[in-house]
Order: structure tokens, then C-alpha cells, then sequence
């Protein structure tokens, strides 16, 4: 016998938009290391570094599938999902799913925050650099650099995960693009906060990062 499915909204914008545009930031860190172009590099990050305590705010304050208390279980919970042939479906992130998420925002702190006190010791150091000593500042600079390869193996990994729920007829690609999921009828549908709300987050956490970081890497491109 079928089950009856209805179709509902999980993914509000700012989160479906925070997924892609760090994918595409993240692309555009290891092209403008890559090439030595260090100050788009830095804009890069800074961007990256606003639509992450964006996340972090958002995880608080958002929506219901966005809300970390929703989706982060213990970890006892997390082995019991892993070992059980067949899953219950979540309607956002899955206990496995929702550690990624934490995971990969911790890589991407540790990487933001290693990258300030980076240097290369001729062209360009990180803002703040210079309250460390030059030891502390090299193996920061290290740590930044190993770091950035542990995130494209768990990125792998994620797309691995991603491409497996396909197999499987759960297509999570299409749902972070159209925010939209096939549920079984009678589920409800979580509660979204306004995309208004989310802007004006990211327009107070930029206006700091500009003030502070952004806008003297700017001015000299």
C-alpha cells in the first residue's frame, strides 16, 4: 500500500542561501590562495566570516529546522541512528546530519580565526598577527593550512552522505534548493522565521566586520 505524501517547506532562504554561497566562498578561498591573490582572499574570508555568525546567531534565533537545540541529540542518539536498518525520517537534519553541521561550522571557526593571526612572512599576516609572538603566529599559519585540507575531506564526505540519501530516493540536493521536502501526509510543517529578520542579522554582524576588518582590505584593491 502507498503512502499518501504531501509536499512542505523545510529550508527557510537565509539558510538554503548561507549553504550555497559558503560553497561557493570556500571555492573562491582555495583559488585566491592558490593563485597568491591574498587580499580577494580576505575578502573572501571576511564575507565567510559574517555568514558564519550569521549561522551561529541563526541557530538560536531561526527556524525551526535551522535551530540547533532541533537537531543536535547526544551522541548515544547519533550511534542508535547510525546502526538501525531502517531510519526515521527526519524532516530537517538527521542526528548524523545535524553533527556535519556542527562539525563543519567548528572547521570553519578554527579556519576564520587562524586565518587572522596567519602570516607568510614577506607579503601578507593576518590583522592580528602582530599580538602574537612569530612562533605562535607559524603554527597558527600551519594549523590554518592543515585545517583547510581536514574541511575538503569532511566536504567529500558530506557529498558522499548527500549522494547516498539519493540513492536511497531522498533527494537532499533538490530540498536545499527549493526548500521544499515529499513527507508523509500528517507531518507538520516546522515553523519558519521571517527572511527580514534573518537580513537584519547579517546587516549588524557586516557592519561590524566592514568597520573592523573588510573595509581596509577594500580600499586597497
Amino acid at each position: 500500500m502507498s503512502i499518501k505524501k504531501q509536499k512542505i517547506k523545510v529550508w527557510d532562504f537565509p539558510t538554503r542561501f548561507f549553504h550555497w554561497a559558503m560553497v561557493c566562498l570556500l571555492g573562491g578561498l582555495w583559488w585566491t590562495a592558490d593563485i597568491g591573490e591574498m587580499q580577494w582572499h580576505q575578502v573572501c574570508a571576511y564575507v565567510l566570516m559574517t555568514l558564519i555568525a550569521f549561522r551561529l546567531v541563526w541557530g538560536i534565533v531561526g527556524s525551526e529546522t535551522s535551530q540547533f537545540k532541533n537537531f543536535i541529540v547526544l551522541p548515544k542518539q547519533v550511534i542508535n541512528y547510525a546502526f538501525k536498518k531502517q531510519k526515521p525520517h527526519s524532516i530537517g537534519h538527521n542526528p548524523l546530519g545535524g553533527y556535519m553541521v556542527i562539525v563543519l561550522l567548528g572547521l570553519l571557526v578554527t579556519q576564520l580565526v587562524s586565518g587572522l593571526f596567519a602570516t607568510d612572512g614577506i607579503f601578507t599576516e593576518g590583522p592580528l598577527s602582530s599580538l602574537v609572538s612569530s612562533d605562535t603566529a607559524d603554527w597558527l599559519t600551519w594549523l590554518h593550512k592543515t585545517n583547510f585540507n581536514i574541511i575538503q575531506a569532511m566536504v567529500v564526505v558530506h557529498v558522499l552522505a548527500v549522494l547516498v540519501h539519493m540513492v536511497k530516493g531522498e533527494n537532499l540536493l533538490k530540498a536545499m534548493f527549493s526548500g521544499y521536502k515529499y513527507v508523509s501526509s500528517g507531518i507538520t510543517a516546522p515553523k519558519l522565521r521571517s527572511p527580514l529578520l534573518a537580513l537584519a542579522i547579517i546587516l549588524v554582524i557586516f557592519t561590524f566586520v566592514w568597520i573592523a576588518l573588510l573595509e581596509p582590505v577594500v580600499s586597497f584593491l
